[in-house]
């Protein structure tokens, strides 16, 4: 059971992101992204807090971050872990420089909410 339910949110999860990545019509701003200083998405320590309430919004909050600090990114891979009993999103990118980054974002607040 927890396979299949797994399997369904990694489904569910790849299908937010393609959507994500595409466009900014989930009406997100930045006004919703919470940055708790020093956090530079660097470490667990310094997340980048996404403070949205569905999955859908909030894994587009996590793109539009990306797209408005570093534009011309691209993404290499995305990787959920915890820390500290916490959901992580890792999302490793090539920055437009051709620089190979993680940026980690804390998603308690919107992760397995639909």
């Amino acid at each position: 059971m927890k396979t299949l339910i797994f399997t369904l949110l990694m489904c569910l999860g790849t299908t937010i992101i393609a959507k994500a990545q595409k466009s900014d019509t989930l009406k997100t701003t930045t006004d919703t992204i919470k940055v708790k200083t020093p956090a530079d998405g660097s470490s667990y320590e310094k997340a980048i807090v996404i403070m949205e309430k569905s999955e859908r919004t909030g894994t587009a909050a996590e793109y539009i971050w990306l797209r408005q600090n570093y534009p011309g990114y691209s993404t290499k891979m995305q990787s959920l872990n915890y820390y500290k009993k916490k959901p992580y999103d890792i999302l490793h990118v090539v920055l437009a420089d051709g620089t190979e980054r993680a940026f980690y974002f804390d998603i308690s607040n919107f992760f397995g909410k639909f």
